[in-house]
């Protein structure tokens, strides 16, 4: 058994891995070298690249390996038991996911519970210089992808709600509103009134809501770089990053897509150092155009959108805080992570201008 003498990622120790990796990997060669390289950023939780070079002539085997991020972890955060139960539950649902292999929950190995799926090869959308390279007609087939596919996502029957508790959207709504406000006192760096003027709106708005409303499994980081597309057909060949899936309201997603979305002339949105310029250029659509092609795909009612893209915001801006925080105790890998120190006001100051009445057009505030 042999492997690379060093890991290249904080947190991952290769010699561990490959005395661990043949016993669940039915395809993983015990005399072959291992390496380990970060694909991901590091924001958020960790995730690598874990390859063997191939024999002669073969174009050797990858898998992925992700495990919640060094040092301050935010409560019930970067659940990798989560993650591989959605991934297990959407095989052959239609929805693209990656192979899931393995759940590993003996922290001998690594110190914590990771998680193994098998490498998807694609295109990943994840800078502003890669969103260039695309055609205005290859980005517009792929906006069409992103939004079909999250309307697969919400067609698929959902899960029953877990003991205890209702499956109600505005239940739903409402114990995010309450377990991000718990987060912010566990993550924040500094006081920001914004955001208990954003919490007690969203509790208020979302207590009257006139109705409620269908539930599914949500993805809760629905966003263009958590997508593996096929370069050529910029179809979405795998959806990664499954950590906050859980049984809610589908409409989080798109707020949450929307949130995430940049449009020419943004102003708060373009102070979120996050997917920054993705979909600034020729052919990508406005979040209008997002919002009309998920209604007709799902004819699901949108009505108290508003409220979630409100929530979204305030979700969005204690995940930025946290990341802040890391970045200001030196535990953060990503050097993008040291520009997040104004996402969260600014976040927080978008959230408010939905809920001052703006709804949508709030966003390019």
């Amino acid at each position: 058994m042999r492997s690379s003498p060093a890991t290249e990622v904080p947190g991952v120790d290769v010699a561990a891995l490959a005395r661990y990796l043949p016993d669940v990997l039915d395809d993983y060669d015990s005399d072959g070298e291992l390496s380990a390289r970060l694909l991901a950023g590091g924001r958020s939780n960790l995730t690598c690249l874990l390859s063997q070079p191939g024999g002669r002539g073969g174009a050797g085997k990858r898998w992925v390996l992700r495990r919640p991020p060094l040092g301050h972890v935010m409560p019930s955060a970067h659940d990798m038991a989560r993650e591989f139960r959605a991934l297990t539950s959407l095989a052959g649902t239609g929805v693209p996911v990656p192979r899931p292999r393995a759940l590993c929950t003996d922290h001998s190995v690594l110190g914590v519970t990771f998680l193994i799926y098998d490498y998807v090869p694609g295109l990943i959308v994840a800078d502003e210089a890669a969103a260039r390279q695309l055609t205005a007609a290859q980005a517009g087939r792929l906006c069409g992808d992103l939004v079909s596919t999250l309307a697969r996502l919400h067609a698929v029957p959902p899960p029953p709600a877990p003991p205890g508790r209702s499956a109600s959207a505005k239940d739903y709504l409402s114990r995010q509103v309450a377990r991000w406000g718990d987060q912010w006192r566990h993550t924040a760096t500094r006081e920001l009134p914004a955001l208990d003027r954003l919490a007690g709106w969203l509790r208020e708005e979302i207590s009257g809501l006139p109705a409620d409303y269908d539930v599914a499994l949500v993805h809760g980081d629905y966003r263009l770089d958590n997508l593996v597309l096929d370069p050529g057909t910029q179809q979405v060949r795998a959806v990664l990053d499954w950590e906050m899936s859980t049984l809610g309201d589908p409409l989080m997603d798109l707020a949450l897509l929307l949130v995430y979305w940049e449009q020419p002339g943004d102003g708060l949105r373009h102070r979120v150092n996050v997917a920054r310029g993705l979909t600034t250029a020729d052919g990508f659509w406005t979040r209008g155009q997002l919002v009309s092609a998920y209604a007709q795909a799902t004819t699901r009612p949108l009505d108290h959108l508003h409220a979630c893209l409100g929530l979204a915001c305030l979700k969005l801006a204690v995940i930025m805080e946290s990341i802040h925080y890391r970045h200001l105790a030196g535990q953060a890998l990503d050097p993008l992570s040291a520009g997040l120190g104004d996402a969260t006001p600014a976040l927080l100051e978008l959230g408010l201008a939905v809920a001052a009445g703006q709804g949508l057009a709030g966003l390019a505030a």
